[in-house]
């Protein structure tokens, strides 16, 4: 049988069928049982009424917080020789062609984010086992594949990500760490959901929301009313 530790045990009792009516209330036990030795992230778990297998049951979308994340993403972009130094001037990590492909190719993946120039994604088609898995090919949809490279690299530094329902339709996405003022992982929490609400699938049919929960790394599951976002 699994031992918890008496810090985790104590945190599940101060969780323990309860259902936070508010969103403050909901913050105020997070920061409350996020009591590992290192600053946790925070995460919202959405299990979504969709079924990812039907293209118009799918959510995969991209969103930027209030107040970031508290991560600083290591951002390469795959473009032609011309287009270097743009990208290089308005923040890119790595840049690189034919370079950057045969370094992916190998396996040797040093970021944790790929933008693409639309004419470089037939070279990128045949990498799509090695990025699909991770979530790194460049799409369209998540404004990774893009024409306005200063624009796109702006916003992605300036704390957009994508995020997507998983096969099972639910959410799992970070909204900062738990070291953020309170007022602070509220609107960053209020954001991400209004931004699940704005992209719903147009299969979804009657209650779009099964459940929501938020929790720390190292933390107990923490239970929302749906009636809790404004």
């Amino acid at each position: 049988m699994r031992k918890f530790s008496r810090r985790h045990k104590g945190n599940i009792e101060k969780t323990k069928n309860k259902i936070c009516l508010s969103l403050d209330e909901a913050i105020d036990i997070l920061q409350e049982t996020s009591t590992a030795k290192f600053v946790e992230s925070v995460e919202l778990h959405a299990n979504l009424n969709i079924d990812p297998k039907y293209a118009d049951q799918q959510l995969r979308t991209t969103v930027t917080l209030p107040h970031g994340v508290g991560k600083e993403l290591s951002i390469a972009v795959l473009t032609n020789d011309e287009n270097f130094a743009e990208a290089q001037n308005a923040g890119a990590d790595i840049v690189g062609n034919d370079d950057l492909i045969e370094e992916i190719t190998k396996g040797n993946i040093q970021f944790d984010l790929l933008i693409a120039t639309p004419n470089m994604m037939p070279k990128l088609a045949k990498l799509g086992r090695v990025l699909g898995p991770k979530g790194l090919m460049p799409s369209p949809k998540s404004g990774t594949v893009s024409t306005t490279l200063e624009a796109t690299l702006t916003e992605f530094k300036k704390g957009k990500f994508e995020y997507k329902a998983d096969k099972t339709g639910v959410v799992h996405v970070s909204f900062g760490k738990s070291d953020f003022a309170k007022n602070q992982l509220v609107d960053n929490l209020q954001a991400l959901y209004n931004s699940i609400e704005k992209n719903r699938p147009s299969g979804v049919k009657g209650k779009y929301f099964k459940s929501l929960f938020i929790c720390s790394s190292m933390g107990p599951s923490i239970k929302l009313d749906l009636g809790a976002f404004a």
